[in-house]
């Protein structure tokens, strides 16, 4: 007796999941795409949260107060931000020519150590003016940072290096250089940092001028936070008004289009990725001028590295950086008052992992059909 044919398998589900992809990416979607990471990463981190016995919602809660809470906590908030804004900058600039610059946070390192220099060698005294003193000390720190990018951006160029390799390696070689000169020559007493910078190497704050306005009393806010704007401005202006911007976006969007329509890109490679550490030593100049007021190992809480999140986070857009950096500026002034004090770092985390993952949105739409 023949086997009778078996009955054909039901469909588990009524429809089908298909991912096609995009050809045109709307203006509205990266940003939607970005704030809907952000709000699955919190949903995620408070899921963690009640997992582990804790309560997700007081613990939001504490870091909206301890960021946000009154005007003085939300000075402490932009002194955060600030080397964010010019470490997400330097980041931006050179991933928008596809050059992948980890080095930030080495080129912070060597920015503070350039402006450092200026008070430590010292190449100015303690009596010159703060009008020649913070200038100095601002061409210093860029110059440092910049030459920190310039070594990536020869070896890139000319010999062909993955620049993510040695802009990662450089930062070792960054806080190893720093550590020499600290433990070394400009040691305070055989302590792991240097003597306190005179006055005039001071950023200003504006708690600086309660006396005049006394609403500025208690502020940290100092002048770096300018010196942030203005950049953003300026890689804004580069990037979308100048020439060179254009060629810059072009070599990212298409390197074999800009070779043949004659961009040396092989200088771009390197002035990009020298500016790039320009920015970045320009927030470690800031830092030390502005936060700590002396050379020592403990400057970066990672400014370098959560830069590079700020960036992707932004899509690369400037003045979204500034927004950016506020947020996570908030997470890491967070990360005092809030136990464990990892929860901050822990949200971090799972930002830049929603953000990677969502960039598959831009990609592909999702296209829902029923099956008949």
């Amino acid at each position: 007796m023949s086997a009778q044919p078996s009955a054909p398998a039901q469909r588990a589900l009524p429809f089908r999941v298909r991912f096609v992809p995009r050809e045109i990416v709307p203006g509205w979607l990266p940003a939607l795409v970005s704030l809907g990471a952000i709000v699955l990463a919190l949903l995620i981190g408070a899921v963690i949260l009640a997992l582990v016995g804790g309560d997700p919602i007081a613990a939001y809660a504490q870091i909206a107060r301890s960021s946000f809470g009154s005007v003085a906590v939300f000075s402490d908030t932009l002194v955060k931000a600030t080397p964010l804004i010019l470490v997400g900058l330097a980041c931006a600039i050179a991933f928008r020519m596809r050059l992948w610059n980890i080095g930030a946070e080495g080129q912070f390192f060597l920015g503070a150590w350039g402006a450092s220099a200026v008070v430590l060698i010292p190449l100015v005294s303690n009596t010159t003016s703060p009008w020649i003193v913070i200038p100095l000390m601002m061409v210093a720190g860029m110059a440092a940072g910049a030459l920190w990018g310039f070594i990536p951006g020869i070896l890139k160029a000319r010999f062909n290096v993955n620049e993510i390799i040695s802009t990662l390696m450089l930062n070792y070689i960054a806080i190893a250089w720093n550590n020499y000169f600290i433990f070394g020559m400009w040691s305070e007493g055989g302590f792991q940092m240097s003597k306190t910078f005179p006055k005039n190497a001071w950023l200003p704050r504006l708690a600086d001028y309660a006396r005049s306005v006394r609403a500025f009393s208690g502020l940290t806010t100092h002048l770096g936070l300018v010196f942030a704007l203005v950049a953003a401005v300026v890689v804004w202006f580069i990037l979308n008004r100048s020439r060179w911007g254009y060629e810059i976006r072009l070599i990212g969007d298409n390197p074999r289009a800009a070779q043949y329509a004659g961009i040396p890109i092989a200088r771009h490679t390197v002035l990009v990725l020298m500016l790039s550490g320009a920015l970045a030593g320009l927030a470690g100049m800031s830092e030390i001028s502005g936060v700590v007021h002396r050379l020592q190992g403990q400057i970066s809480p990672g400014y370098g590295f959560t830069g590079i999140i700020v960036a992707w986070l932004a899509k690369l857009n400037p003045f979204a950086i500034i927004l950016v950096s506020i947020l996570f500026g908030a997470l890491i002034l967070a990360g005092r008052e809030i136990q464990p004090s990892g929860i901050p770092k822990m949200i971090q985390g799972i930002i830049l992992v929603c953000l990677i993952a969502s960039d598959f949105l831009l990609r592909y739409r999702v296209r829902i059909q029923r099956v008949r």
